[in-house]
């Protein structure tokens, strides 16, 4: 059907209502509390939609069909140690980030440890920050480069060069409301930004099983002798290097699943500030502990609408349907199948779901820069108005730098060769600097007599040896065949190194 006028027309008002919308309900910011708290406090239900947009929207809508597309349904697995992991963060994580007024995650390590170790670790946030929300400001642009090829306009343009293009009008838009809205136009934005995208996904979804042959037994008839309505996997079938390898597992799923929410939801700037901006601690749990439930149900639908492109489109190759990455496979489905206007309503609660959550990075990025780096160090004197300044600006900044980051793995996605799915690779950077922040955090937590200089030094351990156990440059020099661990192993691996070592040291020097 193409993506015609009305999807256009619905894509532009959409957007440009969007962005009215989050600059209203922001209101005046006097403070850098008002611009990244929300002043007094934000709905715990309010928070929870938040962060559930923020850590799913682009990756869940593109790549979380393209995993079930490729394989099969074994990624729910991870879903359930989402959950466990969360329950833990709320019970031991989050009272210690109400103990006292404070405006990162990191400023706990400072009490704790020292100001070395909170700009040791809120760095490796940004840049942990800068490298995963570069591949989801790349996902976001798959939409937009797809419509831009199919309309004809810029016909003997590559693909490289529309995604260049899609990334650099989604930034633009993006930074207009996050560098004026701060953390409430990001949050309310989220609120409604998140019923019109699972709504828009579920309309995708009947308007799918509508065209598939015999709707939902057709298609549990096309996809069961490929095994792909397979959930659990033990994979006791495997050898050890095999099993460690493999991502989707029970125990790698559940364990690894679990202590990368440990990590994602008790160390990372970007979902504790979202807890932190409820005001009070009841309401940060409520809200981290059902946003666990909510995940796993986003990711099941958005599975089961994997199987229904596969069976739709006979089970081809990417390649055959004329597509650059699988990633592509639903935004095709989207702009070419539904009718006038619904592919404009959904492509356009995409983008702006995507860019409520490429907004909540900017406005984390600048709020740990800003109380991290900035006010210890040049701002001690700063008014409260020359502060908010600061902070706009450095949203800015942030806003210039992360859209270089996704002109980057536009670049390495699109070179050619097997790539994995964006959603895979998000997860995958997130994870391995996730286990020394993890660390750190548990050292601080749980372990009284570990000491600023064993913090360090486990911390810069468990980063170091990840280096050598993840598939990547390091590995490719090495010789023999090495040993890999999946992405999921990665935060639980790297976690484990800073506490053994971190224990080990403190060990040793009170022995001498």
């Amino acid at each position: 059907m193409g993506f015609g006028i009305i999807d256009y027309t619905v894509l532009a008002l959409y957007l440009i209502g969007v962005a009215i919308f989050g600059l209203k309900v922001s209101g005046k910011q006097t403070s850098t509390k008002d611009y990244f708290l929300g002043g007094e406090g934000i709905p715990w239900w309010a928070v929870l939609i938040s962060v559930v947009a923020t850590e799913t929207s682009t990756l869940t809508f593109i790549s979380i069909p393209a995993v079930a597309y490729g394989g099969n349904l074994t990624f729910l697995q991870i879903t359930l140690g989402y959950i466990i992991g969360r329950v833990f963060v709320a019970k031991y994580f989050l009272p210690k980030y109400y103990d006292g007024e404070m405006f990162t995650a990191y400023q706990f390590l400072e009490k704790r440890f020292g100001a070395s170790m909170r700009n040791a670790t809120s760095t490796t946030f940004m840049v942990t920050r800068l490298l995963a929300d570069g591949v989801r400001l790349f996902a976001t642009a798959i939409p937009l480069a797809i419509i831009l090829r199919l309309g004809g306009a810029f016909i003997g343009w590559g693909d490289l060069e529309l995604y260049l293009l899609s990334i650099s009008i989604i930034s633009v838009i993006t930074l207009l409301y996050t560098f004026f809205g701060g953390i409430k136009a990001v949050v309310w934005m989220d609120v409604v930004q998140l019923g019109v995208y699972l709504g828009g996904a579920l309309l995708a979804m009947l308007i799918l099983l509508n065209k598939i042959p015999d709707g939902w037994s057709g298609m549990i008839a096309f996809v069961e002798p490929d095994n792909k309505m397979q959930i659990f996997r033990s994979g006791f079938d495997l050898s050890f290097k095999e099993f460690i390898a493999q991502p989707y597992t029970f125990l790698t799923a559940l364990i690894g699943g679990a202590v990368f929410s440990l990590a994602s939801h008790g160390t990372d700037q970007l979902l504790v500030q979202r807890l932190m901006a409820t005001g009070n601690l009841k309401s940060g749990q409520k809200a981290l502990v059902w946003s666990g439930v909510f995940v796993a149900f986003q990711f099941g639908l958005f599975l089961v609408i994997g199987l229904m492109l596969y069976t739709f489109y006979q089970g081809v190759s990417p390649e055959s349907l004329g597509l650059a990455t699988t990633d592509e496979i639903f935004a095709k489905y989207i702009v070419e199948q539904l009718p006038p206007g619904f592919s404009g309503l959904i492509v356009a609660a995409l983008f702006a779901a995507a860019m409520s959550s490429l907004s909540s990075s900017l406005n984390s990025l600048s709020s740990s820069t800003t109380y991290d780096l900035y006010k210890p160090y040049f701002g001690k004197n700063n008014t409260e108005e020359e502060d908010l300044k600061a902070s706009k600006l450095i949203t800015l900044i942030w806003g210039i730098i992360l859209t270089g980051s996704a002109f980057m793995f536009a670049i390495l996605q699109l070179k050619g060769g097997e790539r994995p799915t964006v959603v895979e690779l998000g997860l995958g950077i997130a994870s391995y600097t996730y286990g020394g922040l993890l660390g750190a955090f548990l050292l601080g937590i749980f372990f009284e007599k570990v000491t600023k200089k064993d913090a360090l030094l486990s911390f810069f351990s468990g980063l170091i040896v990840l280096l050598f156990l993840v598939n990547g440059p390091i590995q490719n020099i090495l010789p023999g065949e090495g040993l890999k661990i999946a992405w999921p192993l990665y935060t639980l691996v790297g976690s484990l190194v800073v506490i053994t070592v971190g224990w080990i040291s403190s060990f040793l020097r009170l022995r001498n």
